[in-house]
């Protein structure tokens, strides 16, 4: 994992040069920009900080109006790099901090229906690699080694009850680690990529289920995917292919690019917050 305050001490080594290539590289420079924004909240402390006090420097200096953006925020906007939004927008937000399901009903109208109750769905995916030993990060080997495998191994898919929009993998991290030790315990060999398969099938069936019934229960015409877990390939194939029992509603995903954190989604959330807290004009 991430060493908080080594992030931060390398974030403040790198910040001064990372802001000049990338004004480099778009041909602009701090008196042409229009607005400044920033991750604020959730995240490392320290690291989002050195983003903090770099933008609120900018901003004064250059007398730029300033917007603090919420990560989750900045995930779901990542989709508005690529697609127009159709409102109502069911956003599932799945990464290895998150994981949970908003609706919203315009631009920066976000109604949270269910959130994880323990672990979000990217950690789950880590502990798993960890416990099977096949490396990290556990989210794009642990798909990989599904796709060679078959989800033979029995592990409970947790819905946590009909009309509940929360999700729950502890359980299932904690079946797989008690599969996997029982079966090594009994000198049973075991199958990583069943595994694999059977683990991933289980976070799969839960993610598209609950999705789809919000999309129903709320009358989403968009169902956006967001956050680092947005890049699995059997969630994208998966949800694709159920949507198709909703007439109407469109599907979208960021592209590879924009699964993982990066500044460009922060940016489109910026501009959307900034024209919703009046800070810009619509032009």
């Amino acid at each position: 994992g991430v060493v908080p305050e080594i992030a931060s001490r390398h974030h403040i080594e790198k910040i001064t040069y990372v802001l000049e290539e990338a004004l480099t590289d778009a041909k602009v420079w701090y008196q042409d920009i229009d607005l400044v924004a920033c991750t604020a909240t959730p995240g490392l402390v320290g690291s989002l900080m050195v983003g903090v006090n770099a933008a609120k420097t900018i901003s004064l200096a250059f007398d730029k109006p300033l917007v603090m953006v919420n990560h989750i925020h900045g995930h779901i906007y990542a989709n508005r790099l690529v697609s127009e939004f159709t409102f109502p927008v069911l956003a599932l937000v799945v990464s290895g901090g998150h994981t949970e399901l908003i609706l919203m009903k315009d631009h920066f109208e976000f109604e949270k229906l269910g959130e994880t109750l323990d672990d979000a769905v990217g950690e789950a995916y880590d502990k798993v690699a960890r416990v099977v030993e096949v490396g990290y990060p556990g989210g794009p080997i642990i798909d990989k080694m599904a796709k060679l495998g078959k989800p033979v191994y029995p592990l409970p898919h947790i819905h946590l009850g009909k009309d509940s929009y929360d999700f729950s993998f502890s359980g299932l991290k904690s079946a797989v680690i008690n599969l996997n030790h029982k079966l090594i315990q009994n000198g049973e060999t075991v199958d990583k990529n069943d595994l694999a398969a059977s683990f991933q099938n289980a976070v799969i069936d839960v993610l598209c289920e609950k999705t789809l019934r919000a999309a129903r229960e709320f009358g989403a015409k968009h169902i956006i995917v967001a956050g680092g877990v947005a890049a699995n390939s059997s969630l994208r194939e998966t949800l694709t292919e159920k949507v198709k029992e909703l007439p109407g509603v469109r599907l979208s995903f960021p592209p590879f690019k924009y699964c993982t954190d990066n500044a460009a989604m922060i940016a489109v959330a910026g501009y959307y917050q900034a024209k919703k807290e009046k800070l810009i004009n619509n032009n």
